[in-house]
């Protein structure tokens, strides 16, 4: 056993010498010394923008879009999420914002909240991009 931690500690001693004997400092390198090696980088105007890009140029921006928000948009209107926001998925899409009221089976104070929000809506073409696979319900925002 004496022999043994003999070598141990002899194998460990030599590598340690040999590995402070052989080591070389490390050298910090200077924003200069790295922006030598680099072109410079050009800007380019990219006209190319996805539908869903495009559309928040629009009204639906700044309004609610009855045709593709989803769900969650409604959160900020009082007495609208979620049985009403609901009800307004559901019977998508409209041709103008004022369809709404022509929902059947509504309540007359709902009809009055959508009344009275009116101006908070809008109504554009449905969008593939924001109607695809019921992600109105549940847009995967946590």
């Amino acid at each position: 056993m004496k022999l043994w931690n003999r070598i141990v500690t002899v194998f460990s001693l030599m590598l340690l010498l040999v590995s402070v004997t052989f080591s070389q400092p490390a050298q910090a390198l200077d924003f200069n010394t790295i922006l030598q090696g680099n072109s410079p980088i050009l800007a380019v105007e990219n006209d190319r923008r996805n539908a869903a890009d495009e559309l928040l140029r629009t009204e639906f921006g700044q309004k609610i879009d009855i045709n593709n928000s989803d769900i969650r948009d409604f959160r900020d209107l009082r007495g609208f999420y979620p049985k009403l926001a609901s009800i307004i998925i559901q019977n998508a899409p409209y041709e103008q914002v004022e369809d709404i009221l022509l929902i059947p089976g509504l309540s007359d104070s709902q009809k009055e909240r959508l009344q009275a929000n009116i101006d908070n809506f809008t109504a554009t073409p449905v969008e593939e991009v924001f109607n695809e696979g019921d992600e109105r319900y549940n847009a995967g925002v946590y």
